[in-house]
């Protein structure tokens, strides 16, 4: 269902503010970014909040591979690069390499985020491990 949902969203956005073909796919380039930083910062946030079980695993599944998994797929980023290879090889580089580099930098935005707004404020990487009910002090 989740994914569903992300699909129908992204492709929802590319109809509405399309591309033209052969140029820089600027709407499906936005999505993927929008996504990145969205799972990271789900992702961060489900992981400080305690493990991975009951609730936080099914929120996990629904949002994180179903919703943003479907609204940011490989797919998508690869019929665009593949389809401006063919027009604009230099175009199709740069898409691809700044898609990763921007993807990847947004994801761990979206975790340093959630890191500083989170419980435990990133004490997790500190060796503390954040427990239901804990508010990460040490007092």
């Amino acid at each position: 269902m989740g994914g569903a949902a992300g699909t129908a969203v992204r492709e929802s956005l590319a109809l509405l503010f399309p591309s033209p073909t052969g140029s820089f796919p600027a709407t499906i380039f936005v999505i993927n970014v929008v996504g990145s930083f969205a799972l990271g910062f789900l992702l961060e946030t489900l992981a400080l909040a305690g493990p991975e079980t009951g609730r936080r695993r099914s929120v996990r599944i629904l949002l994180g591979t179903g919703v943003l998994g479907g609204f940011t797929t490989y797919s998508a980023y690869s019929v665009a690069s593949a389809v401006l290879v063919a027009a604009h090889p230099g175009v199709a580089v740069v898409y691809a390499l700044v898609s990763l580099v921007v993807g990847v930098a947004v994801a761990g935005a979206g975790v340093a985020l959630a890191a500083r707004a989170g419980p435990g404020r990133g004490m997790r990487g500190a060796g503390h491990a954040v427990g239901p009910g804990d508010t990460g002090s040490d007092s």
